[in-house]
Protein backbone atom coordinates (compact mmCIF):
# COMPACT_ATOMS: atom_id res chain seq x y z
CA UNK A 1 0.00 0.00 0.00
CA UNK A 2 2.78 2.16 0.81
CA UNK A 3 4.81 1.68 -2.43
CA UNK A 4 1.54 2.55 -3.92
CA UNK A 5 1.25 5.51 -2.69
CA UNK A 6 4.74 6.78 -2.90
CA UNK A 7 4.22 6.11 -6.64
CA UNK A 8 1.47 8.06 -6.81
CA UNK A 9 3.34 11.05 -5.02
CA UNK A 10 6.49 10.79 -7.61
CA UNK A 11 3.82 10.81 -10.35
CA UNK A 12 2.12 13.31 -9.55
CA UNK A 13 5.68 15.21 -8.79
CA UNK A 14 6.42 14.70 -12.00
CA UNK A 15 2.99 16.00 -13.55
CA UNK A 16 3.30 19.12 -11.27
CA UNK A 17 7.30 19.64 -12.64
CA UNK A 18 6.06 19.00 -16.11
CA UNK A 19 2.79 21.85 -15.53
CA UNK A 20 5.25 24.28 -13.67
CA UNK A 21 7.92 23.91 -16.35
CA UNK A 22 5.26 23.96 -19.62
CA UNK A 23 3.96 27.26 -18.00
CA UNK A 24 7.00 28.69 -17.73
CA UNK A 25 8.07 27.99 -20.99
CA UNK A 26 5.13 29.16 -22.39
CA UNK A 27 5.24 32.21 -20.67
CA UNK A 28 8.93 32.81 -22.21
CA UNK A 29 7.52 31.95 -25.83
CA UNK A 30 4.61 34.72 -25.69
CA UNK A 31 7.37 36.96 -27.15
CA UNK A 32 7.06 35.03 -30.22
CA UNK A 33 3.54 35.39 -30.48
CA UNK A 34 3.33 38.88 -29.39
CA UNK A 35 5.77 39.84 -32.33
CA UNK A 36 3.40 38.75 -34.37
CA UNK A 37 1.37 42.13 -33.53
CA UNK A 38 3.83 44.44 -33.84
CA UNK A 39 1.64 46.48 -36.41
CA UNK A 40 -1.33 46.70 -33.90
CA UNK A 41 -0.81 49.52 -31.30
CA UNK A 42 0.13 48.69 -28.05
CA UNK A 43 -3.07 49.59 -26.28
CA UNK A 44 -4.88 48.02 -28.54
CA UNK A 45 -3.56 44.67 -28.03
CA UNK A 46 -3.82 45.09 -24.50
CA UNK A 47 -7.54 45.43 -25.06
CA UNK A 48 -7.60 42.57 -26.59
CA UNK A 49 -5.63 40.56 -24.19
CA UNK A 50 -7.87 42.43 -21.73
CA UNK A 51 -11.42 41.51 -23.64
CA UNK A 52 -11.04 37.99 -24.22
CA UNK A 53 -9.44 37.07 -21.24
CA UNK A 54 -12.46 38.11 -19.51
CA UNK A 55 -14.37 35.35 -21.78
CA UNK A 56 -12.36 32.64 -21.52
CA UNK A 57 -11.98 32.81 -17.42
CA UNK A 58 -15.90 33.42 -17.08
CA UNK A 59 -16.50 30.76 -19.20
CA UNK A 60 -14.19 28.31 -17.32
CA UNK A 61 -15.71 29.37 -14.38
CA UNK A 62 -19.14 28.58 -15.72
CA UNK A 63 -17.47 25.12 -16.98
CA UNK A 64 -16.14 23.99 -13.79
CA UNK A 65 -19.02 24.84 -11.89
CA UNK A 66 -17.00 27.86 -9.66
CA UNK A 67 -19.59 30.36 -9.71
CA UNK A 68 -20.56 29.98 -6.06
CA UNK A 69 -17.07 31.10 -5.23
CA UNK A 70 -16.94 33.46 -8.03
CA UNK A 71 -20.00 35.89 -7.00
CA UNK A 72 -19.18 35.48 -3.22
CA UNK A 73 -15.39 36.75 -4.22
CA UNK A 74 -17.44 39.54 -6.05
CA UNK A 75 -19.68 40.51 -2.91
CA UNK A 76 -16.30 41.12 -0.62
CA UNK A 77 -15.77 44.72 -0.74
CA UNK A 78 -11.77 44.67 1.02
CA UNK A 79 -11.11 41.66 -2.00
CA UNK A 80 -12.41 43.63 -4.77
CA UNK A 81 -10.36 46.58 -3.24
CA UNK A 82 -7.31 44.45 -3.68
CA UNK A 83 -7.99 43.36 -7.06
CA UNK A 84 -8.64 46.37 -8.21
CA UNK A 85 -5.03 47.72 -7.60
CA UNK A 86 -3.45 43.87 -8.44
CA UNK A 87 -5.90 44.19 -11.84
CA UNK A 88 -4.25 48.22 -12.20
CA UNK A 89 -0.75 46.09 -11.87
CA UNK A 90 -0.54 43.59 -13.82
CA UNK A 91 -2.73 45.82 -16.58
CA UNK A 92 0.54 48.52 -16.74
CA UNK A 93 2.82 44.91 -16.57
CA UNK A 94 1.62 44.11 -19.52
CA UNK A 95 1.44 46.95 -21.65
CA UNK A 96 5.11 47.35 -20.56
CA UNK A 97 5.72 43.82 -22.21
CA UNK A 98 4.27 44.21 -25.32
CA UNK A 99 5.57 47.52 -25.70
CA UNK A 100 8.79 46.42 -25.28
CA UNK A 101 8.51 43.71 -28.12
CA UNK A 102 7.03 46.10 -30.39
CA UNK A 103 10.28 48.51 -29.71
CA UNK A 104 12.45 45.57 -29.77
CA UNK A 105 13.59 45.42 -26.68
CA UNK A 106 13.40 41.96 -25.56
CA UNK A 107 16.18 41.64 -23.68
CA UNK A 108 15.28 44.13 -21.15
CA UNK A 109 12.31 42.80 -20.98
CA UNK A 110 14.46 38.82 -20.00
CA UNK A 111 16.52 40.77 -17.57
CA UNK A 112 13.66 42.43 -15.82
CA UNK A 113 12.19 38.90 -14.90
CA UNK A 114 15.64 37.82 -13.88
CA UNK A 115 15.66 40.87 -11.37
CA UNK A 116 12.37 39.90 -9.69
CA UNK A 117 12.86 37.42 -7.15
CA UNK A 118 15.19 39.55 -5.94
CA UNK A 119 12.83 42.60 -5.96
CA UNK A 120 10.52 39.95 -4.25
CA UNK A 121 12.84 39.58 -1.69
CA UNK A 122 13.03 43.24 -0.87
CA UNK A 123 9.42 43.25 -0.58
CA UNK A 124 9.00 40.39 2.18
CA UNK A 125 11.60 42.92 4.19
CA UNK A 126 9.83 45.62 3.82
CA UNK A 127 6.19 43.88 4.17
CA UNK A 128 6.66 40.93 5.96
CA UNK A 129 9.45 41.75 8.49
CA UNK A 130 11.24 38.88 6.91
CA UNK A 131 15.41 38.70 7.50
CA UNK A 132 17.81 38.52 4.65
CA UNK A 133 20.34 35.76 4.68
CA UNK A 134 23.77 36.88 3.90
CA UNK A 135 23.41 34.69 0.32
CA UNK A 136 20.66 36.82 0.07
CA UNK A 137 22.67 40.52 1.06
CA UNK A 138 25.06 39.44 -1.97
CA UNK A 139 23.01 38.69 -4.61
CA UNK A 140 20.84 41.70 -4.57
CA UNK A 141 24.12 43.87 -4.21
CA UNK A 142 25.47 41.74 -7.29
CA UNK A 143 22.33 42.41 -9.27
CA UNK A 144 22.10 46.18 -7.94
CA UNK A 145 25.71 46.62 -9.09
CA UNK A 146 24.94 44.94 -12.79
CA UNK A 147 21.91 47.39 -12.77
CA UNK A 148 24.09 50.45 -12.12
CA UNK A 149 27.01 49.30 -14.94
CA UNK A 150 24.58 49.04 -17.55
CA UNK A 151 23.03 52.50 -16.78
CA UNK A 152 26.55 53.93 -16.60
CA UNK A 153 27.42 52.55 -19.75
CA UNK A 154 23.91 53.51 -21.70
CA UNK A 155 23.53 56.57 -20.40
CA UNK A 156 20.32 55.55 -19.36
CA UNK A 157 18.40 53.68 -16.25
CA UNK A 158 16.63 50.36 -17.26
CA UNK A 159 13.26 51.13 -16.72
CA UNK A 160 12.02 48.46 -18.62
CA UNK A 161 13.48 46.13 -17.00
CA UNK A 162 13.12 47.57 -13.42
CA UNK A 163 9.34 47.91 -14.54
CA UNK A 164 8.52 44.76 -15.21
CA UNK A 165 10.86 43.12 -12.00
CA UNK A 166 9.08 45.89 -9.67
CA UNK A 167 5.12 45.64 -11.09
CA UNK A 168 5.48 41.79 -11.19
CA UNK A 169 6.92 41.67 -7.44
CA UNK A 170 4.58 43.91 -6.11
CA UNK A 171 1.45 41.94 -8.07
CA UNK A 172 3.13 38.35 -6.78
CA UNK A 173 3.19 39.88 -3.37
CA UNK A 174 -0.56 41.26 -3.02
CA UNK A 175 -1.84 38.01 -4.49
CA UNK A 176 -0.04 36.28 -1.84
CA UNK A 177 -1.75 37.58 0.55
CA UNK A 178 -5.46 38.00 -1.09
CA UNK A 179 -7.16 34.87 -0.43
CA UNK A 180 -8.83 34.11 -3.10
CA UNK A 181 -8.04 30.83 -6.36
CA UNK A 182 -6.13 32.04 -9.21
CA UNK A 183 -9.34 31.49 -11.54
CA UNK A 184 -11.54 33.90 -9.86
CA UNK A 185 -9.03 36.38 -8.88
CA UNK A 186 -7.63 36.93 -12.51
CA UNK A 187 -11.37 36.69 -13.93
CA UNK A 188 -12.02 39.47 -11.44
CA UNK A 189 -8.93 41.40 -12.66
CA UNK A 190 -9.97 41.20 -16.24
CA UNK A 191 -13.11 42.69 -15.69
CA UNK A 192 -11.95 45.26 -13.56
CA UNK A 193 -10.01 46.31 -16.64
CA UNK A 194 -12.59 45.46 -19.19
CA UNK A 195 -14.74 49.01 -19.14
CA UNK A 196 -11.48 50.51 -20.15
CA UNK A 197 -10.68 48.37 -22.96
CA UNK A 198 -13.70 48.48 -24.41
CA UNK A 199 -13.80 52.08 -24.19
CA UNK A 200 -10.56 52.32 -25.89
CA UNK A 201 -11.75 50.06 -27.89
CA UNK A 202 -15.02 51.96 -28.99
CA UNK A 203 -12.98 55.28 -29.10
CA UNK A 204 -10.12 54.35 -31.16
CA UNK A 205 -12.98 52.53 -33.88
CA UNK A 206 -15.24 55.93 -33.70
CA UNK A 207 -12.05 57.70 -34.77
CA UNK A 208 -9.34 55.66 -36.56
CA UNK A 209 -10.58 52.55 -36.84
CA UNK A 210 -9.32 49.45 -35.01
CA UNK A 211 -7.09 46.13 -36.30
CA UNK A 212 -10.16 43.95 -35.40
CA UNK A 213 -12.77 45.63 -37.96
CA UNK A 214 -10.35 46.58 -40.63
CA UNK A 215 -7.53 44.49 -40.54
CA UNK A 216 -7.08 40.82 -42.04
CA UNK A 217 -8.43 37.48 -40.75
CA UNK A 218 -5.22 36.57 -39.21
CA UNK A 219 -4.65 39.24 -37.35
CA UNK A 220 -8.35 39.20 -36.01
CA UNK A 221 -7.35 35.63 -35.12
CA UNK A 222 -3.82 36.65 -33.36
CA UNK A 223 -5.98 39.34 -31.20
CA UNK A 224 -8.55 36.96 -29.91
CA UNK A 225 -6.00 34.42 -29.18
CA UNK A 226 -4.27 36.79 -26.27
CA UNK A 227 -6.79 35.29 -23.74
CA UNK A 228 -5.79 31.61 -24.06
CA UNK A 229 -1.80 33.07 -24.39
CA UNK A 230 -2.86 35.05 -20.91
CA UNK A 231 -4.85 32.03 -19.54
CA UNK A 232 -2.73 28.62 -20.31
CA UNK A 233 0.46 29.62 -18.58
CA UNK A 234 -1.18 30.39 -15.71
CA UNK A 235 -3.19 27.26 -15.53
CA UNK A 236 -0.11 24.99 -16.06
CA UNK A 237 2.18 27.10 -13.24
CA UNK A 238 -0.93 27.31 -10.33
CA UNK A 239 -0.75 23.15 -11.36
CA UNK A 240 2.39 22.70 -11.05
CA UNK A 241 2.86 25.06 -7.48
CA UNK A 242 0.27 22.55 -6.02
CA UNK A 243 2.05 19.40 -6.78
CA UNK A 244 5.83 20.57 -6.24
CA UNK A 245 8.47 21.70 -3.79
CA UNK A 246 8.79 25.81 -3.65
CA UNK A 247 12.13 25.40 -3.67
CA UNK A 248 12.07 23.43 -7.44
CA UNK A 249 9.33 26.36 -8.42
CA UNK A 250 11.74 29.19 -7.60
CA UNK A 251 14.78 27.32 -9.61
CA UNK A 252 11.99 26.92 -12.75
CA UNK A 253 10.89 30.61 -12.76
CA UNK A 254 14.37 31.33 -14.41
CA UNK A 255 13.42 29.44 -17.53
CA UNK A 256 10.88 32.29 -18.70
CA UNK A 257 13.58 35.39 -19.12
CA UNK A 258 15.91 32.21 -20.62
CA UNK A 259 13.81 31.30 -23.27
CA UNK A 260 13.57 35.30 -23.89
CA UNK A 261 16.97 35.94 -24.12
CA UNK A 262 17.13 33.37 -26.40
CA UNK A 263 14.73 34.17 -28.87
CA UNK A 264 16.03 37.70 -28.16
CA UNK A 265 19.64 37.77 -29.81
CA UNK A 266 19.17 34.18 -31.82
CA UNK A 267 15.69 34.79 -33.48
CA UNK A 268 15.57 38.37 -33.53
CA UNK A 269 19.14 39.87 -33.59
CA UNK A 270 18.97 41.84 -30.70
CA UNK A 271 22.91 43.24 -29.79
CA UNK A 272 24.23 41.35 -26.95
CA UNK A 273 26.80 43.91 -26.39
CA UNK A 274 29.64 43.59 -23.43
CA UNK A 275 27.61 45.38 -20.92
CA UNK A 276 24.81 43.05 -21.39
CA UNK A 277 27.33 40.38 -20.86
CA UNK A 278 28.24 41.86 -17.49
CA UNK A 279 24.86 42.64 -16.26
CA UNK A 280 23.32 39.52 -16.76
CA UNK A 281 26.70 37.62 -15.68
CA UNK A 282 26.27 39.63 -11.90
CA UNK A 283 22.39 38.68 -12.25
CA UNK A 284 23.22 35.03 -12.73
CA UNK A 285 25.79 35.00 -10.04
CA UNK A 286 23.26 36.05 -7.70
CA UNK A 287 20.82 34.20 -9.16
CA UNK A 288 22.94 31.30 -8.07
CA UNK A 289 23.94 32.24 -4.69
CA UNK A 290 19.78 33.03 -3.68
CA UNK A 291 18.63 29.58 -5.67
CA UNK A 292 21.89 27.83 -3.12
CA UNK A 293 20.28 29.28 -0.14
CA UNK A 294 16.61 28.82 -0.99
CA UNK A 295 17.72 25.17 -1.58
CA UNK A 296 19.95 25.00 1.47
CA UNK A 297 17.24 26.41 4.28
CA UNK A 298 14.59 23.89 2.58
CA UNK A 299 16.51 20.70 2.90
CA UNK A 300 17.83 22.00 6.43
CA UNK A 301 13.82 21.94 7.19
CA UNK A 302 13.39 18.78 6.18
CA UNK A 303 15.82 17.57 7.91
CA UNK A 304 14.51 19.31 11.13
CA UNK A 305 11.06 18.18 10.69
CA UNK A 306 12.27 14.26 10.01
CA UNK A 307 14.13 14.56 12.96
CA UNK A 308 11.12 15.81 15.12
Amino acid sequence: MSTISEKDVGREAMLGGIGAASGYAFWGLTVIFYKQLTHVPPYEVLAHRTLWSVVLTVGLIFLFKRRAAFFTALTNKRLLLTLTATSLIIGTNWFVFIYSINEERVLETSLGYYINPLISVLIGVAFLSEKLTRPQIAAVVLAAIGVIIMTIDFGAVPWISLFLAVTFAIYGYLRKITNVDPLEGLSIEVIILLPFAIGYLVFMESTQGTALIHEGGWTVFLLILAGPMTVIPLFLFNYGAQRIRLATLGLMQYLAPTVQLIIAVWMYGEALTDTHLVTFGLIWAGLALFSWDTWRRERELRRVARAA
